[in-house]
């Protein structure tokens, strides 16, 4: 059975992200106004690379869930790079960020932030 057919459209944000972005818009002294925005952008050493930032502006196309208290934004393009994925908060002897298990990524980059999907080639001379 192909998973892909059977997994949901939402985005999941799991707690301790949730937590760190609210630790986050506390330490920078933001309202509710302002959300996580994730989006998509070329580049990075497998072709995609993710991104993220808060900030208060939400276009009318943008989709916005909320989960766990915080709004999550992302465009129209980045959404369909990324549906059914898990963004999640972690801390370990390496350090601690964001991470995003995204089920459409079909290779990814050592650094976790460079992504590649079904029938996208690798960037000329990535070293990845």
């Amino acid at each position: 059975m192909d998973l892909m057919q059977i997994q949901t459209e939402d985005i999941t944000l799991t707690s301790a992200a949730a937590e760190a972005v609210q630790d986050m818009l506390t330490k920078r002294n933001l309202g509710d106004d302002h959300a996580l925005r994730v989006f998509i952008s070329g580049g990075g050493c497998s072709g995609n690379q993710y991104g993220m930032t808060l900030e208060n502006e939400i276009r009318p196309s943008d989709f916005v869930f909320e989960q766990h208290g915080v709004k999550l934004v992302m465009d129209d393009v980045s959404i369909d790079y990324m549906r059914g994925s898990v963004i999640d908060y972690v801390e370990d002897v390496m350090g601690s960020g964001f991470k995003i298990d995204n089920p459409k990524a079909t290779a990814t980059c050592g650094c976790g932030h460079s992504f590649r999907t079904d029938g996208a080639a690798p960037p000329e001379g990535a070293s990845c």
